[in-house]
């Protein structure tokens, strides 16, 4: 078994997919007001990705490494398309919020601990670093995937513009995927330890992140 099943296997009982509020997303139990503070507060984790990489990027010493992580990280800064953050201010006009109030919306706990979570690991080492961008990315397509499905269903969401965040991560986070699981096969006995510690931890932030948001118990009317 490579180590990058290993490390899934690690953190399945967190996978995203999992989670009540994503259930609730596919069965179209959440309002839109609940939808909006969604996509207010995640915003802030979309922004602060780049740095995630970055930060992974700085801390790891094989040039050939750190060109994989380049190219995620000019694909999330927008450098030949349209950003990442960008996109997913899209989406969040989608559901009919300005941008302006989405980028000054107030960070609030949750989402800050996914942030220092996440950055804190890419800061300390390279290995703990690629460990929690790995613990997020390789959930990405099917997340997206389910998304765009119960957008569609419940919610009569099926523009373009709207869609495009996880359209676009639907196909570009399966490259993502097996370059970062090529990368991550390659740790030593000492770097596998501590990527299971930052895995875990990035994957709880995440999971405590959808279990501060609230779940409605009807059914959206779409």
């Amino acid at each position: 078994m490579n180590f990058s099943d290993t490390l899934k296997n690690h953190i399945s009982d967190k996978h995203l997919l999992n989670h009540p509020f994503y259930q609730a997303w596919m069965e179209g139990k959440l309002s839109m007001d609940t939808l909006k503070e969604y996509a207010g507060q995640y915003y802030h984790h979309v922004s602060a990705f780049p740095r995630y990489i970055s930060a992974t990027h700085s801390n790891c010493t094989d040039a050939s490494k750190r060109e994989i992580l380049l190219e995620n990280l000019n694909e999330e800064e927008g450098l030949n398309n349209t950003s990442h953050p960008q996109l997913w201010l899209d989406f969040a006009e989608g559901l009919g919020l300005k941008e302006g109030e989405v980028k000054i919306a107030k960070e609030k706990t949750a989402i800050q601990n996914v942030i220092k979570t996440f950055l804190g690991y890419g800061k300390k080492s390279y290995a703990e670093g690629l460990a929690a961008l790995y613990a997020y990315e390789y959930q990405v397509p099917e997340v997206a995937s389910s998304k765009i499905e119960g957008l569609e269903k419940n919610y009569s969401i099926n523009d373009d513009k709207t869609l495009k965040f996880f359209r676009v991560h639907q196909e570009a986070d399966i490259y993502h995927r097996e370059a970062c699981e090529k990368l991550i096969n390659q740790f030593s006995p000492e770097e596998q330890k501590q990527a299971l510690k930052s895995a875990r931890d990035a994957s709880s932030a995440l999971w405590d992140f959808l279990s501060s948001l609230p779940i409605e118990s009807t059914t959206h009317a779409a």
